[in-house]
């Protein structure tokens, strides 16, 4: 199981449960609560301890998923040959 799917599995749309909005699956905790929670600081762990119906692997799916998804949406950017590419004219 690649990296991506693994973590793919951990998050799920149930629109009777959640208005199609990102859960994770077996709870009714939001993908967006939980990434609202770290960026407001919480620790992994103390988002555990707000939503105990999360396992760790659900903290970890919410701080990775993001990220390998929009590698797989948004192609890398092209490498900078010199600095003269930096340079406007």
């Amino acid at each position: 199981m690649s990296g991506t799917r693994k973590y793919e599995t951990r998050i799920v749309r149930k629109a009777k449960v959640s208005g199609d909005e990102p859960i994770f699956k077996g709870t009714r905790v939001t993908l967006r609560t939980v990434l609202a929670s770290l960026a407001e600081g919480d620790t992994p762990a103390q988002v555990l301890a707000a939503f105990p119906s999360l396992q760790p692997e659900d903290v970890q799916a919410a701080i990775v998923l993001p990220r390998l998804l929009q590698k797989k949406t948004f192609p890398s950017p092209p490498l900078v040959n010199s600095f003269r590419d930096f340079v406007i004219s």
